[in-house]
């Protein structure tokens, strides 16, 4: 075995022979995989193994129908099969809402040229005579819906990757991996060590003890999954051609053909857990004894579907291990705490995602950054809040509701609260409806129910009305947000101005008491955020970013060295924060301090520190509502008192707390964007209207790469819609993200962020377009059906800043 490679992947199941294979095809031929056992050990083995495109998020359908289209590819490469079945699949729509899912999955079909599309029941009939299609809604068709052989897959793609020139290493337990201090690592094996500068956690049920062997903490957890599959069925026997899958999510059951019989599985609601305390060692190719009691339920609505599933005897039983992510999705990129540790775990629909999850992994690490935006996917989106108790909580209720549908702005509470912050339970009591960002609990809206709860849908819920209040009193008066979720860090040191220099695009500030916004350039000259910046201090600053992505920008802070003597850290623990916005805010204010609030003394985006209500606060002349307003940060034990203070102070002024929904409503008014929606690494600085602060005449992280790209042509325009008759339109819905734009029939766009506009009386959207400008009309797919938009020339809210600045 090799005592060198520049990677070592640690475990053999699809993902990690995929991940594997696809540094050998970026040119990384100097690669090792280690495997405990034989490969496909583990859940990939006894994986149903189903292969579907579409998804809600348009990456995550890029990367499957990527995955789709290589196994073909990758049995003539090897000469390995992959026993790839693509009879098709046929997508059941028994609810109103399942209906608004499919038809937006088939309009984002349609933009991105991927084969889905809706059909009639005389053609599902054709497809699949078994099935009984009574009360169904809507039937969508995907003809490369279709099954693979797991063991085939995995070896294809060990195959392709040996031919390339890697080593896989069966039988070759890991049972040390050491960080060295360059920052590379020892991997240590009974055969022997391996000394790399990239160790690849792709071991499946095994992921959470080989990451504690450097130290990490996963937040994962295995369950048992079963499927059966029938004896074989006569109608299928006198078949000259395999059955399309068929996906009643409605039903919470999947089903396709297995042989001359039916393979059907089932995420019931009364679940289990498996080894909570860790995955044995010895666990290889074992299963569980059969429990099909539990899937009963889950049986006789596939047996009201596909009345023959009835008639079939049960051939063979398979219960086995899966393991979970909080929120399903794939444990995937480098631990920003740790140099060249990446993770590849807790994967579900793995034969589904398999390539284009291996293509993102050595996209990062052959190149430094993935092509698409996968922040869904990234495992910086957790932190240590997110504990055995949190994890398991949400794994449970992910199971349980495996195909249910996440709706626009949807909140679970499973697991919750994880974080909460000193006015927490005052809020609740005022009629918080509380949402989860980054395991803070954070104001959504205000009811005058306490105990509300939120209502979920693709078409306008319980909040609506009331967030409609917010934002109009908030326009009239006053309105009191809690931005303590920001991600909030101070940097000191003679050395503070020349790092963030080095680190941001803009221009620090030279005067103290002044703020600028600034890009953060990614590694391909993409968005990989935006931030605020206010020196307070000849050698003092204050950052304020996106807090659900704190963890993922400390990857791009930690990438360059930081002076002797400079400090920089976080304080979004330690403080809080209020944005108080509205024609009324700075006579409201004025009453609560000594300083002077008039725009003479106090100009947009500058800063002081004042007391305010007795309490010391850094307070920032800015307000992401695009209104007068002023952010107030204190610390967190004055929290509570800061609260009380400025709601009493509101209450004569007819100001009241305001929630992040409305933040959302009010910001979409002024056309600003928001980092992830609007901002991420797929969009060059040109693209969103940042160019003008990325200052080409001083160095800063990744500016060759900016510089490059800054010299194209945009592809794409951020631009802002008003989708004419929505506010009265019968289908009583808003674009949300992620709805394909049209014009005259052609794909030209999608939603960013959409909200209605209650003070301006417009339902509005923020998108990406190419071939249109402002003026011209276009078609936005909300619910999948074409709804009339203009683009519009300037926001409908202060356009030209007048409020904001005065």
């Amino acid at each position: 075995m090799k005592t060198h490679a520049q990677a070592v992947v640690i475990g053999g199941g699809v993902i990690g022979c995929s991940i594997l294979y696809h540094l050998t095809k970026m040119g990384w031929t100097d690669v090792i995989l280690l495997e405990r056992d034989e490969l496909t050990s583990g859940s990939t083995w006894h994986a149903a193994a189903n292969i579907h495109g579409l998804h809600d998020s348009a990456n995550i359908s890029r990367i499957q129908h990527y995955t789709m289209n290589l196994y073909n590819s990758l049995e003539a490469e090897t000469g390995q099969s992959c026993g790839v079945f693509q009879p098709g699949s046929l997508y059941l729509a028994q609810t109103e809402a399942r209906e608004h899912q499919l038809r937006l999955q088939a309009a984002k079909a349609k933009l991105y040229g991927m084969n889905f599309h809706e059909i009639d029941r005389a053609r599902a009939e054709e497809l699949h005579p078994l099935v009984n299609f009574d009360g169904i809604r809507c039937i969508m068709w995907e003809p490369d819906g279709g099954n693979v052989d797991p063991s085939g897959v995995t070896n294809a793609y060990a195959a392709g990757a040996r031919q390339n020139g890697a080593e896989i290493h069966r039988f070759t337990p890991v049972t040390a991996t050491t960080s060295q201090p360059d920052g590379t690592w020892i991997v240590e094996t009974p055969k022997g060590n391996v000394a790399t500068p990239w160790v690849i956690n792709a071991a499946g049920l095994w992921g959470r003890e080989v990451a504690a062997l450097a130290g990490i903490e996963l937040p994962l957890q295995p369950t048992e999954h079963q499927y059966f599959v029938t004896e074989a069925i006569a109608e299928i026997e006198g078949m000259d051609r395999r059955l399309p899958s068929v996906a009643d999510r409605d039903g919470e059951y999947y089903l396709r053909q297995e042989g001359k019989g039916l393979l059907i599985g089932a995420y019931e609601r009364d679940m289990r857990f498996w080894a909570e305390e860790g995955t044995p060692l010895d666990f290889a190719h074992d299963l569980f004894a059969d429990d099909l009691d539990r899937i009963e339920e889950n049986m006789m609505r596939a047996i009201d579907r596909v009345p023959a599933v009835g008639e079939a005897g049960i051939k063979r039983v398979i219960n086995g291990p899966m393991i979970w992510s909080p929120d399903s999705n794939v444990i995937l990129g480098p631990v920003p705490e740790f140099k060249g540790y990446f993770c590849c775990n807790g994967i579900i629909p793995g034969f589904s995602q398999s390539a284009g999850m291996g293509l993102m992994v050595a996209d990062w690490i052959v190149e430094g950054e993935m092509r698409y935006d996968m922040f869904a996917w990234d495992m910086a989106r957790f932190g240590d809040w997110a504990d055995k108790a949190f994890t398991k909580a949400k794994v449970g209720d992910q199971y349980a509701h495996r195909f249910a549908i996440h709706f626009p702005n949807e909140e679970r509470a499973a697991g919750r609260p994880a974080r909460v912050r000193p006015a927490y339970e005052v809020q609740k009591a005022m009629g918080a409806v509380m949402g989860l960002n980054y395991g803070w609990e954070h104001p959504l809206w205000y009811s005058d129910a306490p105990g509300t709860v939120d209502t979920n849908g693709f078409t306008r819920q319980n909040w609506w009305g009331p967030v409609g209040a917010e934002c109009k009193m908030l326009r009239a008066a006053a309105g009191i947000i809690d931005i303590s979720n920001f991600a909030k860090y101070r940097c000191v040191g003679a050395g503070a101005e020349a790092w963030l220099n080095a680190v941001f695009a803009n221009r620090m500030p030279k005067s103290v008491g002044r703020s600028c916004l600034t890009p953060l350039i990614s590694v391909r000259g993409g968005i990989a955020g935006d931030f605020t910046v206010t020196r307070t201090a000849d050698d003092e600053f204050w950052i304020i970013g996106s807090g659900m992505a704190e963890r993922y920008h400390k990857r791009f802070f930690d990438m360059v060295p930081r002076p002797e003597g400079t400090v920089f850290e976080s304080h979004t623990d330690a403080m809080c924060g209020f944005n108080v916005a509205g024609p009324k805010s700075r006579e409201m204010l004025a009453r609560m301090t000594n300083a002077s609030l008039e725009t003479v003394d106090w100009p947009f985006m500058r800063s002081q520190r004042i007391e305010l209500g007795g309490v010391e606060c850094l307070a920032l002349r800015v307000s992401f509502t695009g209104d007068l307003g002023w952010e107030l940060h204190c610390a967190e034990a004055d929290q509570l008192r800061l609260w009380e203070a400025l709601i009493e102070a509101g209450k004569p002024y007819g100001a009241g707390p305001v929630g992040s929904r409305a933040l959302m409503s009010l910001r979409v008014e002024k056309g600003y964007g928001s980092w992830s929606r609007e901002y991420s690494p797929e969009y060059w600085p040109q693209e969103v209207g940042l160019a003008g602060l990325c200052k080409m005449d001083k160095d800063f992280l990744h500016k060759p790469a900016a510089a490059a790209v800054m010299e194209n042509t945009p592809r794409e325009a951020l631009v802002l819609l008003h989708l004419e008759g929505a506010a009265t339109d019968a289908s009583n819905a808003d674009a949300t993200g992620g709805e394909p734009i049209f014009k005259d029939g052609r794909g030209i766009g999608r939603v960013t962020s959409g909200a209605y506009g209650y003070s301006v009386g417009m339902s509005l959207a923020l998108g990406y377009v190419k071939g249109a400008v402002p003026g011209d009309a276009v078609e936005v797919m909300v619910l999948g059906r074409p709804h009339k938009a203009i683009i519009l020339e300037e926001p409908p809210f202060d356009a030209k800043g007048a409020i904001l600045r005065g």
